[in-house]
């Protein structure tokens, strides 16, 4: 045996043995504080089960409310929502035909759905590239635009910015459902440009710069990268915007007017 072998093997010995010693130190596990009992406790099924059974709970009044909605209205009001799974049962859709039918419901439903869809998606589709320029490209007045767009999120200027937007679509050549459009569009996105901006700047800079690398344009980095790895905040912004577009009355009212075939669900 050389005595580069014998280096070799007295290395090894020496390795092995420090790592039995890292693994006994290591499966030893340390005493847990009264705060890591705690939060383990919280962790552990039967917590979870409550909280489904509150969840539930919660839920009940909002259940009645549908089982009464295909219940004749002389039992709604003699009887409660829960007799309604005794034979025999007595459902009939006619609240819902009164409700449809009457006082031209159903055409401000299908209203409030065209204003509101192209109001979310135009804000979110332009808003997306926007903050995708704003967080990976350079280019010149890159800052200076990002600052007018975070000023019109706290300073009024989206009062006098609307009214420009509406007046180039009151043209009238696509509808009068465009300048409701536009009008929503110019409303809702700086806030989805400063949103998304602020998510895109927080994803990894190694994967962009890997897919730049690899020959990946512009478009579709933003495309196969950064949108999926995006849909919780897209998912947030599509609620918020939708809520908000679905329950304006002002907007709607002025340029659409109070028609019943153009009037929305909140008129």
């Amino acid at each position: 045996m050389s005595a580069m072998d014998s280096q070799q093997i007295a290395d090894l010995a020496t390795s092995e043995r420090a790592k039995s010693v890292s693994e006994r130190f290591g499966s030893t596990e340390r005493p847990r504080s009264p705060v890591e009992r705690f939060t383990h406790a919280l962790s552990n099924s039967t917590v979870t089960i409550i909280v489904v059974i509150i969840a539930l709970l919660w839920s009940i009044p909002t259940f009645g409310l549908f089982v009464s909605s295909f219940r004749p209205p002389a039992l709604i009001a003699s009887t409660g929502w829960w007799t309604g799974f005794v034979p025999p049962w007595h459902a009939t859709i006619q609240n819902y035909q009164a409700v449809i039918h009457g006082q031209g419901f159903g055409q401000a439903f299908i209203n409030s759905l065209i204003i509101s869809i192209p109001g979310t998606i135009l804000p979110i589709a332009i808003g997306s590239f926007a903050a995708y320029a704003f967080a990976w490209m350079k280019f010149p007045g890159r800052d200076f635009l990002f600052l007018v767009v975070v000023a019109m999120l706290v300073v009024p200027n989206q009062i006098a910015l609307a009214p420009i937007l509406s007046i180039c679509t009151s043209i009238w050549l696509t509808g009068q459902y465009a300048a409701v459009w536009i009008v929503h569009m110019a409303f809702g996105l700086p806030f989805a440009i400063f949103l998304l901006t602020n998510f895109f700047s927080a994803l990894p800079k190694d994967l962009i710069e890997s897919a730049h690398i690899d020959g990946a344009s512009s478009f579709r980095t933003f495309w196969n990268l950064i949108i999926p790895l995006s849909v919780p905040a897209l998912a947030s912004l599509a609620i918020f915007q939708f809520m908000w577009v679905w329950n304006d009355l002002l907007i709607s009212l002025i340029f659409l007017g109070g028609a019943p075939d153009k009037a929305p669900l909140t008129l």
